[in-house]
C-alpha cells in the first residue's frame, strides 16, 4: 500500500452507501485498528473501489477496517477481515 501513484479516497466515500442503512451520520463513528492501534473515524479511512465494492483501510497501517458491497436493494457490510459479511435490506428508496 505504500505505492505513490495508488490514489484513494477518505472515508467520507462510504457516507452515502451507509446512510441508506444507519440512521446517524456513520462518519462520525470511530475505531481502534486491531494492527497497528492507531484511533481513527470512519472519516479518516482511505477508501479504495469503486468496483465491486468500497473497501476502507487504516490510515496508519492499511489493514482492512470494512468493505461495503451495494446489489439492487441491499448492502453488504464486512467488518474487518473476517470471513463473514452482514447482509442489510434496503429502503425502496434508497438506490
Amino acid at each position: 500500500m505504500n505505492d505513490p501513484f495508488t490514489t484513494h479516497l477518505d472515508g467520507n466515500a462510504l457516507a452515502g452507501p451507509l446512510a441508506d442503512v444507519f440512521s446517524v451520520d456513520p462518519t462520525t463513528a470511530w475505531r481502534r485498528c486491531p494492527s497497528c492501534h492507531l484511533p481513527s473515524s470512519l472519516g479518516q479511512l482511505h477508501v479504495y473501489g469503486p468496483g465491486p465494492g468500497l473497501t476502507g483501510r487504516c490510515p496508519g497501517c492499511a489493514d482492512i477496517a470494512l468493505r461495503a458491497v451495494s446489489q439492487p436493494g441491499h448492502l453488504w457490510l464486512q467488518l474487518g477481515t473476517g470471513g463473514g459479511a452482514f447482509r442489510f435490506h434496503l429502503p425502496t428508496s434508497a438506490p
